[in-house]
């Protein structure tokens, strides 16, 4: 949406930022904030009202000076529209058009805990160190300083901070200059001689001995509001220069991996990453790409070389290597509005810093069908999504912004080869540098290198909601391919089965002389076609999963490829078994195959030793457990997986770890016995020596939940000892989540209460986790969260956490009783900030109810 084409949710066009100096006095002492910002204005209309954002501050002294009429005055009204968030300076004389003006505006707030805005956290060795920082994203810059907050109003930024001298001051830029504040004296802006009048009376002198620091920032390129950060507090660090952590070396090391991939440097002085004790940046994400300063979680960055969990270690990499390539996609060149905000999120990872991970196939997993999953139900939405109001830009920061998008990107790449796709990328940035793009202006640059019409082809992957299943009938010279639109609660009705995509089918065949061979060309525009095929040799759509479609195959032609797939010589690769068990599973889940068929198929695949092919076959087995969690007559034996031992030795490759860990995990999930007689018995030395050299740290996390589960009082209250004053960040998580996993009400109770009074609010969804994966608490942690429903509520008022909220708490019920009871309880509710998050709940409810109606039998005969 072009600015001009402002409605009723966007600001006004007629003046537009050019500039901020932005000063802020950070008093730690007293939690408050108090500032002056500056900001230089072009007049593209002539007004008399500036209309700009501002959220929960209080506002002071108001001048606007205009250089056409080379006056200054002050505003005759000042009025605030709080459900738009918005503040309007009406002027006694317009501004002409054309020209330029600064406004200059006083602000303070209070450092509040909300994790949003300027708020004020709490870490350090001792815990009861305070410091404050930001989170701006999407639309929280307006809480710490008025300002034009929309992603297309980009203008450059020149930070002073004020603080207390003995802390350090952090922001985009480098440092300019830093001086101690001296009571008198002046600066360029006048912004100290007004802080010592109007801001904390530790500055203005009433606290004898207290001494202060001017800290003065590099001006920022052009950039988005929501980009800006800036932190306080008696911070410590570590530099490439001189010494290392894991999450420090993968950013160094993948800097200029994407200089050189988009062909544009890296155009900041430097790039700070400030780990923080309480922060919140939604379900999706664990941290945020301000320009020069990523912000996140310490279970985002901080990995403990003495228990080196690989786990935790991948998902370091990942987190890092996303939030680098956003100061190319989202800083240098951004969404011109959120409804494009695929265009920030939506990249293909880039992790080539370590290829023993085969990150390709875990994207299969961990990306592609998660977006699946979402993109299945009726509640779905478009990848590019209408955003009328903040409401609504918050819901959509989810899997299709994140990994629907991520995997049509990865299939466009496939299909015009990746060389080729990144060429586009960078034609699509340098066109656009310190710019705001939109859908468009990317396909037209990867078209520029391709020559193909993109936007013909990936317009209705983008725009459309939902995706396509791919029937395969096969005939007597051949395949007869039909699409239509796949939901995970049956074949879809007559108006969804008249929306078709250009899918990139990958026909993957066998010659004669045994060479597989990939057509990368067959395109199905239409709803159906035939292709000619000699399918007495293997054969199989969507070669390497790379499409964001499932197929669907008779069961016999199913079994028959899953035979082929098993053999050593096998000329599907990992990601294509991959592929297929998570298809399996979804269809029948859907009622296009029955169960049995998917558990054949696992069956055929029982010898297979791929991490990410065996993790979607148990993970698969798990999902049938946990949704007939009532059903006590369902019994299913996991796969037999090769034991590796219980302990790491120096010849495991990454592989065999995370093969060790996936196999104790799911064993001990099918109850397993001499596996939980063993885990059992390494947390009871633990309890009677202290010495947890006994648990491995990739096991910490089923051994913690398995005690639990297991055991009584004693070794839950061992593990809330853990959750408060864990190891490492990474076991006091796992500790968490552990302590819902107990099979005692009474001990969910206290958890509960935890959750309640003792847990901070970035952990809740740990303690949450942990009781509605637990089938004897789930339906205790839906009845006990409604009832605190409106303490949750008032909790979280100043966020959006309740989103995610919703989907943990209610997510693992599967009964028509649960749905309605829960659509009951919320229509007497506010929902406007999670309403798409509790559609999406209940379609998972709903679909999750008629697989157990439509399967029971089947699944029974089975098992």
């Amino acid at each position: 949406m072009n600015p001009s084409e402002t409605g009723h949710h966007r600001l006004p066009t007629s003046v537009e930022p050019t500039h901020y100096d932005l000063t802020v006095c950070t008093d730690l002492v007293y939690a408050k904030f108090d500032g002056i910002v500056k900001i230089d204005l072009y007049v593209r209309d002539k007004t008399s009202d500036i209309v700009f954002n501002t959220k929960d501050m209080q506002l002071g002294s108001v001048t606007v000076y205009s250089d056409a009429l080379r006056t200054e005055q002050h505003p005759k009204s000042m009025s605030f529209d709080t459900d738009r968030e918005r503040g309007t300076l009406s002027l006694p004389t317009s501004l002409p058009a054309g020209s330029k003006a600064q406004v200059s505006i006083s602000f303070e707030g209070p450092l509040t805990g909300a994790l949003m805005g300027y708020y004020r956290s709490v870490g350090g060795a001792d815990g009861k160190e305070v410091y404050s920082l930001t989170q701006f994203e999407p639309t929280a810059a307006r809480r710490a300083f008025p300002c034009w907050d929309e992603p297309a109003l980009k203008a450059t930024f020149a930070v002073t901070m004020i603080s207390r001298a003995d802390t350090v001051n952090l922001s985009n830029m480098s440092v300019e200059s830093e001086s101690t504040y001296e009571p008198g004296s002046l600066d360029a802006t006048g912004a100290v001689v007004w802080l010592t009048k109007l801001a904390s009376p530790a500055i203005s002198g009433t606290a004898a001995g207290d001494k202060w620091k001017i800290t003065r920032f590099q001006t920022t390129p052009p950039m988005s509001t929501y980009l800006v950060a800036y932190a306080n507090g008696r911070f410590e660090h570590v530099e490439t220069t001189y010494t290392t952590n894991f999450a420090l070396d993968v950013k160094r090391r993948v800097l200029p991996i994407y200089e050189k991939v988009f062909n544009i440097e890296y155009p900041l002085p430097k790039l700070d990453t400030l780990v923080a004790s309480d922060y919140n940046s939604g379900q999706i994400g664990q941290a945020t790409e301000c320009s020069g300063l990523i912000t996140g979680r310490v279970t985002a960055f901080c990995l403990d070389p003495r228990s080196e969990n690989l786990q935790v270690k991948k998902q370091i990499a990942v987190t890092m290597c996303h939030e680098v390539a956003h100061m190319w996609f989202g800083d240098i060149t951004t969404m011109e509005w959120w409804d494009n905000l695929y265009l920030n999120e939506g990249r293909v990872l880039l992790l080539r810093i370590f290829p023993e991970w085969k990150m390709n196939a875990s994207f299969i997993s961990d990306s592609l069908f998660r977006a699946f999953s979402l993109d299945a139900k009726l509640s779905s939405h478009p990848v590019e999504v209408e955003c009328p109001d903040d409401n609504m830009v918050h819901g959509i920061f989810d899997a299709l912004s994140y990994s629907k998008a991520a995997s049509v990107l990865r299939m466009l790449s496939a299909y015009v080869g990746e060389e080729r796709f990144l060429k586009g990328v960078s034609i699509y940035l340098k066109r656009h540098l310190f710019a705001n793009s939109t859908t468009k202006d990317l396909w037209d640059g990867i078209s520029d290198a391709t020559g193909l019409d993109v936007s013909k082809m990936m317009d209705c992957w983008i725009k459309q909601v939902g995706f396509p299943v791919v029937t395969v009938t096969e005939t007597t010279n051949g395949i007869h391919i039909r699409q239509d639109r796949f939901l995970e609660t049956g074949p879809a009705d007559e108006l969804d089965s008249q929306t078709t995509w250009s899918i990139p089918l990958r026909l993957l065949t066998v010659s004669d002389k045994g060479e597989v061979i990939v057509d990368k060309e067959i395109l199905l525009e239409q709803r159906e076609m035939i292709i000619p095929l000699d399918i007495s040799k293997p054969f199989k759509l969507n070669a390497g999963t790379v499409g964001f479609y499932r197929v669907l195959y008779s069961t016999e032609r199913l079994i028959t490829i899953g035979a082929e797939a098993a053999k050593a010589a096998s000329p599907f690769s990992v990601e294509d078994r991959t592929g297929l068990v998570y298809d399996a599973l979804a269809l029948a889940k859907a009622g296009f195959l029955t169960v049995s068929s998917a558990l054949s198929l696992f069956e055929v695949l029982r010898e297979e030793r791929e991490y990410s092919v065996l993790q979607g076959i148990l993970s698969n087995l798990e999902s049938i457990r946990s949704t007939w969690w009532e059903h006590p007559d369902i019994s299913l034996v996991s796969p037999i997986v090769q034991q590796l031992g219980w302990d790491n030795r120096k010849s495991d490759s990454d592989d065999d770890r995370a093969l060790r860990i996936l196999a104790i995990q799911h064993a001990a999930s099918a109850e397993d016995t001499s596996v939980i007689r063993e885990l059992k018995a390494r947390f009871s030395r633990f309890m009677e020596t202290g010495d947890d050299s006994i648990i491995p740290p990739d096991l910490v996390g089923v051994i913690y939940m398995n005690a639990v589960r297991c055991g009584g009082r004693k070794e839950w209250e061992a593990v809330k000892r853990i959750v408060q004053k864990p190891k490492n960040p990474a076991y006091g998580t796992s500790a968490m989540i552990a302590m819902g996993h107990t099979s005692h009400l009474e001990l969910a109770e206290e958890t509960f209460q935890c959750i309640l009074n003792e847990s901070r609010d970035q952990d809740l969804i740990f303690y949450l986790d942990g009781l509605s994966t637990n089938r004897k608490t789930r339906r205790f942690l839906a009845t006990a969260f409604m009832r605190h429903y409106d303490e949750f509520a008032k909790r979280l008022e100043g966020n959006f956490s309740m989103r995610y909220l919703i989907f943990r708490v209610f997510q693992s019920l599967s009964s028509r009783r649960d749905h309605q009871e829960i659509a009951n309880f919320f229509k007497e509710k506010d929902t406007s900030k999670y309403n798409m998050a509790l559609k999406q709940t209940l379609d998972n409810i709903a679909a999750q109810a008629a697989w157990v109606e439509r399967s029971t039998d089947d699944l029974l005969r089975w098992a």
